[in-house]
């Protein structure tokens, strides 16, 4: 087993959860939400008990790619996960921010394909890192779910 490397480790974490507190800063579930959410929708307090989890399986994944020897894969891989952590927080502006469901649908739509694509590179370099990826793509597509019965 290799020895853990603390401050790639750290660099995973603060990437990540730097993007996930821009996302937040929009992310308001006041009044508006509140007359446009569905009726499946979790209640409010869930949100960022998943996301927490969410972010700290991603951080971890992204960890993997980083202390990865496997060249051209580890290059996509990593700039998929940037590519997805722009979009996640991205996602927060549409939705919450410009209160633009419809967009925000059609950027998830990209958010969720570079999940998949971040499973599929990273399982190239360590199948752990994609594994930890399953539980996002799950909540995003259930979060997709949400979106679009709110935005059609």
């Amino acid at each position: 087993m290799k020895k853990l490397n603390w401050k790639i480790l750290v660099v995973a974490f603060i990437v990540v959860h730097l993007a996930a507190f821009v996302g937040s800063r929009f992310t308001d579930t006041g009044n508006w939400y509140e007359t446009v959410k569905p009726r499946i929708t979790p209640p409010n307090y869930i949100f960022p008990i998943v996301w927490t989890i969410l972010f700290i399986l991603i951080s971890i994944s992204f960890y993997f790619v980083l202390v990865s020897k496997k060249g051209k894969w580890k290059d996509r891989a990593i700039i998929l996960f940037v590519i997805n952590i722009i979009l996640n927080g991205l996602w927060s502006y549409l939705f919450f921010g410009l209160q633009n469901p419809v967009m925000a649908f059609f950027e998830l739509i990209l958010l969720w394909i570079t999940i998949l694509l971040m499973i599929y590179t990273s399982s190239k370099i360590n199948k752990t890192a994609s594994y930890l990826l399953i539980p996002y793509l799950l909540w995003v597509s259930f979060a997709g779910i949400l979106n679009y019965l709110i935005a059609f």
